[in-house]
């Protein structure tokens, strides 16, 4: 498998998967979006024609200027391959522009807060629909439980589920529409909200307008994930079915807007016009309808949140943590150790938070975080591609100015439960930041070794030494080293320094991440003929690691074309395949001077390797097959103070005590072992 984009077929099938799987969040958005706007506007405010007329119009354009213009008219085209998503869009300009790096781990840690804020806000509302019929139902349980069902069937997989989401969710949308046509049709004067200037003096005249304006933002939180969706959906998909949900969607809203204005006398902060526009025969109907809406969004949240820490893995963002494959779909995984986290934060949030109306409070302000960087890595994707500057500045400036507004209006939610999102985004870019930057720390003291003639006769001689125990038949070394003919001195130590390795071949495997999402091509040097090897295989960041799979099955091509013997080199096992041992060599950073900010860094960076992750598991070894090895890091002050040792060692006075040899007698370091 090469360099090839990765291609959604366009069709029914297609745009109806799309429905399901890119628009559940942004789908169960009018459960909460309206109620949370009346609960902002003042006392007796709350069926003004002129807030409500306004605060429709800013919502129908938040979703044509962000959701339409910004993510599918202009942010899709910045696909890697096929492939979409913050992180996506990092690996296409991180070449170029390293420093980005902290760009996208904000981005990436708001996207996770908001994928552990939006199950508990999207479930409890659909749950609290229950209360307009049925005031004893108990919410918070009913809602744990949907949740504990949700993150349950996590490690089954969905491919059973799977086809019937976007079956699901078009009946949502169109059931959305047709509720919105039942109240719209008598009030054609709601239509009025089209008009953008309802929108502007909503903004400049309505109380409270900036808070009012962090419950309107979240008309378009799914915006985010459309982009990260477009490697399972298609570009075309998306755009297609996105005309259909928006139709929807804004029917949905001027719908409920028209029942507001005419029904005055039922207004008030505690009802959801989502519900109460219902027809009363239907509103059991939908409240269930909007439980099985949530779940599905939810689910695509919850596989979104696995496809963004794989792709942070592969870019070494995010501990290695163990993979696994549930199902024979692509790109389909679960993460255990991401799904537990997720499962408690949602709980948490619904028991501490405890209500629709307070977790609203805290939802909307991580999601314009990575919005506004997904802006400006934008930005510098259009300068990696030579857009003209007329182009590329206006339009980041025009999308800086609405994000950051909807960021100061958002930024008023803090105190009032706001802070819960920024914790749990703290806390994953605090993992980011530190994983990040402590592998690139110990990378700057990694020394080379040249792979020449007498280095590789050092490794035949170690392995014709009958007097050093053998420790494999095939010895496979893990490296990093980018030259097929130099190895890191970290490898040499474990050869030669340590106990020495004795085997029958020696292969040393590099193993590199590459910025296009399906790469797979791998390179063979013969160093030493049918003795050591050299294999460089470049995996791009949508690629499963499985290496000692890759490898044995790249050494078992090897054997049929006679480059090497992989038989048992043990007589009475010759008709057996030879046994393999895989090292991993890690550097302890003792006696390392480094700068005092790097050390808090490089502390927490050893915490979580060894708290969180394995090599062994990252790599997907056989952990009985596997060694990993300590050896210190040499380091040029450590080699200063180790000269300086030597001298004063030299230069002191000695004093031995003990019976000494005779002064005519030679030591013989043979005859002394005998």
């Amino acid at each position: 498998m090469n360099n090839t984009n990765h291609k959604i077929p366009v069709g029914m099938l297609g745009i109806i998967s799309a429905v399901g799987i890119v628009y559940g969040d942004i789908g169960t958005s009018p459960l909460y979006v309206l109620k949370s706007i009346i609960y902002g506007l003042p006392d007796n405010q709350w069926a003004n024609p002129t807030y409500i007329l306004g605060a429709v119009s800013c919502i129908i354009w938040t979703l044509t200027i962000q959701t339409t213009l910004k993510y599918v008219i202009i942010t899709l085209r910045a696909d890697n391959k096929g492939e979409g998503g913050i992180l996506s869009l990092y690996a296409l300009i991180r070449r170029r522009y390293r420093w980005t790096f902290v760009i996208a781990i904000i981005g990436a840690a708001a996207l996770l807060a908001d994928g552990a804020i939006t199950p508990a806000i999207t479930i409890i509302t659909a749950v609290e629909g229950l209360n307009s019929l049925y005031s004893s139902i108990p919410i918070i349980p009913v809602t744990l439980l949907i949740i504990v069902v949700l993150f349950l069937i996590q490690p089954l997989g969905t491919a059973s589920l799977g086809r019937y989401f976007g079956v699901g969710m078009t009946i949502w949308f169109t059931t959305l529409a047709i509720l919105g046509l039942n109240r719209l049709l008598p009030n054609l004067e709601v239509l009025a909200a089209f008009n953008p200037l309802y929108a502007i003096q909503f903004i400049i005249n309505a109380p409270n307008a900036l808070i009012i304006l962090g419950a309107i933002f979240m008309c378009t939180t799914g915006a985010e994930a459309l982009y990260s969706d477009l490697g399972h959906c298609g570009l075309k998909n998306i755009r297609i079915s996105w005309g259909f949900v928006k139709t929807c969607l804004i029917i949905n809203y001027l719908g409920q807007a028209a029942w507001i204005i005419h029904n005055p006398e039922s207004v008030n902060p505690t009802i959801n016009p989502f519900y109460m526009m219902m027809p009363e025969w239907f509103r059991l109907i939908g409240i269930i309808m909007s439980t099985v809406a949530a779940f599905i969004a939810c689910q695509a949240l919850i596989s979104g949140a696995f496809t963004i820490i794989s792709e942070a893995i592969s870019l070494e963002l995010w501990p290695n943590v163990h993979i696994r494959y549930p199902t024979l779909i692509k790109g389909q995984m679960y993460i255990p150790s991401v799904n537990y986290i997720l499962f408690v934060l949602c709980a948490l949030m619904v028991l501490g938070f405890g209500s629709s109306v307070n977790l609203e409070a805290a939802y909307g302000l991580a999601i314009t975080l990575s919005m506004l960087m997904t802006t400006i890595l934008l930005f510098f994707y259009f300068m990696k591609n030579n857009k003209p500057l007329w182009y590329s500045v206006p339009l980041t400036f025009f999308f800086l100015v609405i994000e950051c507004g909807f960021f100061v209006a958002n930024i008023q939610k803090f105190f009032h439960g706001g802070y819960a999102s920024i914790l749990i985004a703290g806390f994953v870019f605090a993992i980011m930041y530190a994983w990040y930057c402590g592998r690139r720390l110990k990378r700057e003291y990694n020394t080379f070794d040249r792979l020449d003639s007498d280095y590789l006769a050092k490794i035949v001689a170690v392995s014709h030494d009958k007097t050093v125990d053998k420790v494999a038949t095939h010895l496979f070394y893990l490296t990093r080293a980018q030259s097929p003919h130099s190895i890191e001195s970290k490898i040499s130590y474990s050869l030669f320094e340590k106990k020495p390795k004795r085997a029958d071949t020696y292969w040393f495997v590099g193993i590199n991440r590459m910025d296009e999402p399906y790469q797979f091509d791998y390179e063979i040097e013969i160093l030493v003929p049918y003795k050591v090897f050299r294999i460089n295989i470049n995996l791009g960041f949508k690629v499963d690691m499985h290496a000692e799979q890759y490898i044995q099955l790249i050494a078992t091509k090897m054997e049929q074309q006679k480059l090497v013997c992989l038989s048992s080199r043990y007589s009475s096992l010759k008709d057996k395949r030879g046994d393999s041992l895989y090292v991993i060599v890690e550097r302890t950073l003792r006696n390392v001077d480094i700068y005092f900010i790097q050390k808090p860094l490089l502390v927490l960076y050893t915490w979580i390797k060894r708290k969180f992750t394995s090599d062994t598991e990252m790599f997907d070894l056989d952990p009985t097959s596997t060694l990993i090895e300590y050896v210190p890091i040499v380091a040029n002050e450590y080699e200063k103070d180790s000269e300086t040792l030597k001298q004063l060692i030299e230069q002191s006075q000695m004093s031995i005590t003990g019976e000494l040899p005779p002064e005519d007698g030679d030591f013989n370091c043979d005859r002394h072992h005998q």
